[in-house]
């Protein structure tokens, strides 16, 4: 855990969140600032900055959150899809430095991505 952390201290219930899942590796909860109507992050417990900085020694983790993501989008009724977005660095639009992946349906998406 980061103590400077945004992501850290909703995951360890220091701030409020609407969570929708949460398990001994992953916790995972609603966006405050939706751009569809199925807007959901999911983090690990653990602080990682960001997917540049995934190793094999974590790469079982972040398997294991992908699992968790089609859970969720099963839970949520996303039966005609959904997009799944990781930021990477301030360039690719990373607001929070700890790994999260943005789970994101309830319409059509735009196709495009930039």
């Amino acid at each position: 855990m980061s103590d400077d952390c945004l992501f850290c201290k909703i995951v360890n219930g220091d701030i409020p969140s609407n969570k929708v899942y949460e398990d001994e590796l992953c916790y995972a909860f609603r966006d405050i600032d939706p751009q569809a109507p199925t807007h959901i992050l999911v983090v690990p417990r653990t602080h990682i900055a960001s997917c540049a900085d995934l190793t094999e020694a974590n790469a079982a983790l972040v398997a294991h959150i992908f699992t968790v993501i089609a859970k969720i989008a099963r839970d949520e009724g996303l039966d005609s899809g959904y997009r799944v977005v990781s930021n990477v660095g301030p360039d690719g639009g990373q607001s929070v430095p700890h790994l999260h992946f943005h789970i994101l349906g309830g319409r059509a998406l735009s196709g495009r991505m930039g």
